[in-house]
């Protein structure tokens, strides 16, 4: 058995997208910005493709760029904005559990100038409003505040976050990769002035991102060469990555309930087990404002990585809590930024439910991690001191 718990990172492609993007890839090949016919069919593929998604997000056409990816997106939106306002202000501010395309595009801007606060959210991974009252001024040209939180899936007050960046004058983005799949967005009622989006996060193909920006908003570009996206982000445009997007985005919204519905129990069941069948472990996040489909645990006297190894030798792919996996030793950002204590949050992993999940996999997934963590523990000098070498699943 191959069970996938790590829709957070990438979602399989949905067939159906799959068939949308077929034809682009063969008959329908031409560059959507050469003149002749070929290039004229490419080019309105990607006009209606635009004109989808811009209706599913109740924005103009014109308001939506496409990108090569989420994290192209983030860097584009912070350092566009802040080169762009730089007359203006240079105090930039965002929170401290934000992506990496974010949280590094803002020390990249530290470097070259920029004052960059890192707001601290809550134990449960809220950012609050008065936090940010508390940290914002009239130097302060950009917020950014990610949506939903990336590991332990933490939905933001966004719209009223947005408020008070807007009421000191200051522009707001909001990366919005892990909500579109579980939450209709719609740009005029979160009110940001820049959001950023992910096609793989909803069943979409990897490649291809966009960026809403607000009519009326002239931010610096970022990608440079060609007049591709009314000349804003230079590339030939990735025209089945495009249509395979629109037509995600489409079959996510159409099921959305059903598939919140589906993968919340799937996420319940495992919490309520995992509490309730493994001693010292810890739950990250908030249990009223987050996604349905993120659970994220730190089990006490364990490593990370050897968690996901085993899991993963016993067929279950999930997601270290910590960057162990990426070749780091360093404990999460978010979650220290959350409180948790170092020696815990290096024993943490990420577990993201799918429309496709069953409760037979949840079931074996608990099973196997029961195992998995009695037997790190015994190698554990740590645990032994803890119980006395008595502890047994």
């Amino acid at each position: 058995m191959r069970i996938y718990f790590d829709h957070a990172a990438s979602t399989p492609c949905d067939p159906r997208v799959v068939e949308a993007m077929m034809p682009y890839f063969t008959n329908d090949f031409g560059n959507g910005d050469s003149q002749h016919s070929f290039g004229r069919d490419t080019a309105k593929a990607i006009a209606d493709a635009r004109a989808t998604i811009a209706k599913l997000i109740n924005c103009q056409p014109n308001e939506l760029y496409f990108t090569a990816s989420g994290t192209e997106s983030d860097n584009w939106a912070l350092k566009g904005a802040a080169f762009a306002r730089k007359n203006r202000g240079n105090h930039i501010i965002i929170s401290a559990i934000e992506h990496h395309a974010v949280l590094v595009s803002a020390e990249w801007l530290a470097k070259q100038g920029f004052k960059v606060t890192l707001l601290k959210p809550d134990e449960t991974g809220i950012i609050n409003v008065s936090e940010l009252e508390k940290h914002i001024d009239d130097q302060t040209i950009l917020v950014s505040i990610m949506h939903a939180n990336n590991e332990v899936g933490t939905i933001q007050p966004i719209k009223e976050l947005s408020k008070v960046a807007h009421d000191h004058g200051a522009l707001f983005h909001t990366d919005c990769v892990q909500s579109v799949p579980y939450m209709h967005i719609d740009v005029k009622d979160i009110g940001a002035d820049m959001i950023t989006f992910s096609a793989h996060k909803f069943y979409g193909p990897k490649g291809v991102g966009a960026l809403y920006i607000r009519n009326g908003l002239k931010i610096d570009k970022l990608v440079s060469g060609g007049g591709q996206e009314r000349s804003q982000r230079g590339g030939t445009s990735n025209t089945p990555a495009i249509v395979g997007m629109a037509k995600a985005l489409e079959i996510a919204n159409e099921q959305m309930e059903q598939n919140n519905a589906h993968i919340a129990k799937l996420r319940d069941h495992f919490v309520d087990r995992v509490l309730a069948e493994i001693p010292y472990v810890r739950f990250n996040g908030n249990r009223d404002h987050r996604v349905p489909s993120v659970a994220n645990f730190s089990f006490e006297f364990v490593e990370g990585e050897g968690i996901l190894m085993l899991m993963d030798l016993a067929g279950v792919a999930v997601s270290s809590g910590s960057a162990c996996s990426s070749g780091s030793l360093d404990p999460s950002h978010v979650l220290l930024a959350m409180g948790v204590p170092i020696e815990v949050s290096h024993g943490s992993i990420r577990f993201s439910f799918g429309k496709n999940n069953t409760m037979e996999e949840v079931d074996y997934a608990v099973d196997k991690l029961k195992d998995t963590i009695a037997r790190l523990r015994q190698m554990s000098p740590l645990f032994n001191v803890k119980t006395g070498g008595t502890y047994n699943v």
